[in-house]
């Protein structure tokens, strides 16, 4: 088995460009010879312009009325063909892609040149005969040139020089690829900086929220709070079988049937929107809710409140139980827990650091939002990175495998 060959990557194109000498340079020796034939060929079509413009010129001058119509048109043809040769680049360097773009280039002006001759030589014969055949000659000459070029940039280069230019051509890409992950994993690295300063940024906002939390005075009003949402559960418990007689009720108080007092109006509005504030802002024995209670009672008597058998059934006996002060206790506790969470919100503490509260929650908030951009972008920058790791790796082995049928040695690839 042959020797396997480690090469760093930085020097592997000197270390090609030797091992391909003797197939590369033959082959830009010919290569230049056919760019310096087809340039003297075009100098000669050039030349010929130049006599054909020269003789249009004379004839001109001369004013013959068989020959001056003639004369220009050849001198506007003759400008035109030279303007167009001159507009061809013949490279100095040869590569498959200066034989490309000549080609296609030269290709194309040669048969414009040769269909405009086509169309005009006829016109102006038979004058200028010599002028026109040596012109002739000239542009033969050329496309002769050209198409000896065109085989060989075709045939034998490219199908020996394609392979080294393709070498070199892999050796580049992989060196483009090598600085692109190069830059994702600094883009990276920066990421991950941004990241670890904002999550010290949380965990210090987070230490502070907590030390606030950890007072005496807020621990104490969040079990106020708790209690607050018991209270609330219990008197929505308590009033459960009064909400659809509510509802009717004040559908019915707004009707002109029955008449409602104004300030009754505006708490049975309250026990449907919020029946914790309301019962709470009750004074001792809830007098406000027992009247519309009482209201309520003589309107179903009635029968102008109309409800379905069971659920009669419970909003009367939810409406005794509470006329007979089923609810005092809960009222007062309610009450105590109301005007406790009044004096702890109202101490200078409480407001302080509710204050304060508040603005570290949202700078948390704010923080968190930007570590998930952050991650987001961090997740991005690894993807990146793995795939580009695997495109290097099938450069590599694709070059590594081209190096091999150019020069028949096995050569590992150092990155």
């Amino acid at each position: 088995m042959a020797e396997t060959l480690e090469i760093p990557l930085k020097d592997l194109r000197e270390w090609l460009e030797r091992e391909t000498v003797q197939i590369v340079e033959p082959l830009k020796t010919e290569g230049k010879r056919f760019l310096n034939d087809v340039k003297d060929k075009l100098d000669d079509v050039l030349e010929a312009c130049d006599k054909l413009s020269e003789g249009a010129e004379r004839e001109i001058t001369k004013g013959s009325r068989k020959t001056y119509r003639r004369a220009k048109v050849l001198a506007k043809l003759a400008r035109s063909f030279s303007e167009m040769i001159d507009k061809v680049t013949v490279p100095d360097e040869v590569s498959r892609e200066n034989l490309h773009v000549l080609c296609e280039g030269l290709g194309k002006t040669l048969d414009t040149i040769g269909r405009e001759r086509w169309k005009w030589f006829p016109v102006i014969s038979p004058y200028f005969i010599i002028d026109r055949r040596r012109f002739d000659i000239a542009l033969k000459r050329a496309m002769d040139s050209f198409k000896e070029m065109r085989s060989f940039s075709s045939d034998e280069y490219a199908k020996k020089a394609k392979t080294v230019e393709d070498a070199f051509s892999m050796i580049d890409k992989l060196l483009q690829t090598l600085g692109e992950l190069d830059e994702t994993k600094k883009q990276m690295k920066k990421t991950e900086l941004g990241k670890g300063f904002l999550e010290k940024k949380i965990a210090e906002n987070q230490r502070k929220i907590t030390s606030i939390q950890s007072k005496s005075e807020v621990i104490e009003l969040d079990q106020i709070n708790q209690r607050i949402e018991e209270l609330e559960k219990k008197v929505k418990h308590n009033l459960r079988y009064l909400q659809k007689p509510f509802i009717k009720f004040q559908s019915l108080a707004r009707g002109t049937s029955y008449s409602l007092p104004l300030d009754e109006a505006k708490k049975l509005s309250e026990y449907l929107s919020n029946p914790l504030e309301a019962f709470v802002t009750e004074p001792e024995g809830y007098p406000t809710l027992k009247s519309i209670l009482r209201r309520m009672e003589d309107v179903i008597t009635q029968g102008k409140l109309k409800l379905k058998g069971s659920r009669l059934r419970k909003a009367k006996d939810q409406i005794d139980s509470v006329l007979k002060d089923s609810l005092v206790s809960l009222h007062q506790s309610c009450k105590e827990t109301f005007s406790q969470r009044q004096q702890l919100s109202a101490s200078g503490i409480i407001t302080e650091t509710s204050s304060e509260l508040t603005q570290l929650q949202q700078d948390l908030k704010d923080l968190q939002k930007q570590k998930e951009l952050v991650d987001s972008r961090s997740a991005v920058s690894k993807e990146k990175i793995e795939t580009t790791v695997k495109k290097i790796e099938e450069q590599k082995k694709g070059l590594e495998k081209a190096v091999l049928e150019l020069t028949g040695k096995n050569v590992q690839v150092v990155l």
